[in-house]
């Protein structure tokens, strides 16, 4: 491929609306196109990229016995009705009538998919375990699409279900599908890629995993712990607090507290620490607006996944009204006569002495005591773990959150869709049974933005070798020179005889400007032809990420290239596990 030829431009300014680096260097680079909020097309770079991708995932999936299959985007609302999604999944599924006016969605995950196809291929247990796959288009109507690639509404996506007669099977295969996506993502150029317990959400079951890529751009916040290897999505993460000590049980005393309606401007008022305060976080139930009233300790943030899962439904934040009851900014647990579901959070377990709202405006209580003031109460976990806290494994206070973007998932789905979708099949002593099911999904174009997040410099991506769009650029510097622009055009043949992927940059431009834009191409081995050095019969040969840096011979070139090639595809297998 000349560049000179190659459709899509590149540029020297960050676009203002890129907040993250990988979504600045793939708009300038001439990677993608905005289309649409959260929809963007392909230039052929980035779609020789996703193909890489594909193609590792494809190698992987077929080697442990994966068949691949393909559903279409835009699906019967049926189908969707016989799980029970169509309408218990929210705005994210895009709901529509065709002409004949039937109620179609498009597909934004394919569970009911693959249930439609192999019911009736299932129907006796001499056809399973089986494991089906797609590489296909999904769309999800995201209400905040963000960083390029990263968080879309369409997109093409990775995903397997299997089939199984027992769940000792099922485990098995997620225990293969565990080891093979870490393959997947070591051969993409992202062994730090971790997989981190989740919570199963709107795909139901009750295991699951996420893989993440740690990275300060990424939106979930990962829960791990050092000493013993805990990981988890924060989502999932159990939040133990221990209370011990601390202030002494007093009486209660109603306190003004003028215009103090924050945790942080009550406590800084009457002189207490926030470890012993109790806060109110106010919802509503999103099936019929009934208030949920959380308190927890003035430190903790609410875990709304924890929340949902609790309730069995979902919230949204409370819109007070006069008419509520609720005094708002100034809510306490102490004779609330609100109508409202109460839920007291764990964190507030074995404190003595607490710090809360009076239920009436510009007043607090202080020395509330719960066993004593408000009886026997339940405590639910439902607040977020924080840095420092204790690890639910070991037990030590080593608990550290990061930042980390989703590239993968598995999940153990049981029977919740060959259940309420009747698919059946008969085991061997005649009883009719229902399959349990596996699911694992990759996000093909946010793996490609996530690489270029971990793997990149101040001036462009650092592709590696295993998904880079080209494998070598070459660049001739003075193509107004004959013997300059003849080595280059013979080097350029000779290296696409030999099977090498090269873009070749033979524009008559300022070094500058060509050197500038192999940056952003972030092709892995970069050859220079120039005058100076051809003196010597030698080219210049750099990485892009500078790990080589040397002058090699001409006449040798296309060997020594190909062995740079070899080297770096060696570096990312030595990191690659053996197969299960």
């Amino acid at each position: 491929m000349k560049l000179r030829n190659l459709v899509g431009d590149r540029f020297k300014e960050r676009p203002a609306d890129c907040v993250i680096d990988s979504h600045a260097f793939t708009i300038r680079g001439g990677y993608i196109k905005y289309v649409a909020n959260g929809i963007y097309s392909l230039y052929p770079p980035m779609k020789r990229i996703t193909r890489k991708i594909e193609e590792i995932i494809r190698e992987e999936m077929d080697a442990i016995g994966g068949q691949e299959v393909l559903f279409p985007v835009a699906l019967p609302g049926s189908l969707w009705e016989e799980s029970g999604r169509f309408e218990s999944v929210g705005e994210e599924l895009l709901r529509f009538k065709d002409r004949n006016g039937s109620q179609m969605v498009l597909g934004m995950t394919h569970e009911e998919a693959s249930v439609q196809l192999v019911r009736e291929y299932g129907q006796t247990y001499t056809k399973y375990p089986f494991m089906i796959y797609q590489i296909q288009t999904k769309f999800r109507d995201e209400a905040r699409p963000r960083a390029g690639l990263i968080r879309v509404r369409e997109f093409t996506m990775k995903d397997a279900y299997s089939f199984h007669t027992s769940q000792e099977d099922l485990d098995r295969c997620y225990d293969t599908f565990y080891h093979t996506y870490n393959r997947i993502f070591q051969r993409a150029g992202v062994p730090e890629v971790i997989a981190v317990q989740s919570d199963s959400g709107m795909m139901g079951g009750s295991v699951s995993h996420e893989y993440m890529l740690l990275a300060d751009a990424g939106e979930d916040s990962i829960v791990i712990c050092p000493e013993c290897g805990y990981r988890s999505n924060m989502e999932a993460a159990p939040n133990k607090v221990v209370n011990e000590g601390g202030l002494e049980m007093g009486e209660l005393e109603k306190v003004y507290t003028p215009h103090c309606k924050t945790i942080e401007e009550v406590v800084d008022f009457l002189g207490v620490p926030v470890e012993y305060s109790c806060k109110a976080v106010m919802y509503q139930k999103n099936s019929n607006d009934e208030y949920v009233i959380v308190f927890l300790r003035g430190d903790y943030e609410v875990n709304e996944t924890k929340l949902t899962n609790y309730l069995g439904e979902k919230v949204h934040p409370a819109e007070i009204t006069a008419e509520s009851g609720i005094a708002a900014g100034f809510t306490g647990p102490y004779q609330l006569k609100a109508d409202c579901q109460v839920i007291y959070d764990s964190s507030l377990e074995g404190i003595q002495y607490l710090t809360c709202g009076a239920n009436e405006e510009n007043y607090h209580y202080k020395g509330l005591n719960i066993p004593r003031d408000l009886g026997e109460i339940e405590y639910v976990d439902v607040s977020k773990i924080k840095t420092g806290g204790i690890c639910p494994c070991c037990g030590k206070k080593t608990i550290q959150v990061k930042r980390g973007i989703e590239v993968g998932n598995i999940f153990q789905l049981g029977t919740k869709y060959t259940k309420s979708m009747n698919m059946t099949y008969t085991d061997a002593d005649g009883s009719v049974k229902y399959p349990v099911m596996g699911c694992y999904g990759i996000g093909v174009g946010r793996l490609a933005a996530s690489v270029c997040e971990a793997r990149h410099d101040d001036n462009g991506p650092i592709w590696p070798v295993s998904i880079a769009p080209w494998q070598v650029h070459l660049c001739c510097m003075r193509v107004d020179q004959e013997a300059c622009k003849t080595a280059a055009d013979n080097l350029y043949e000779d290296l696409q005889k030999a099977g090498v992927e090269v873009i070749y940059d033979d524009r008559d431009i300022r070094a500058g400007a060509m050197f500038a834009d192999a940056d952003l191409l972030g092709v892995p081995v970069r050859v220079v032809v120039g005058p100076k050095n051809l003196k010597n019969g030698q080219l210049e040969l750099v990485t892009r990420d500078k790990g080589i840096s040397k002058l090699i011979d001409l006449g040798n070139a296309v060997a020594e290239i190909q062995g740079v090639i070899r080297e770096l595809f060696e570096e990312i297998n030595a990191q690659v596990e053996p197969r299960k």
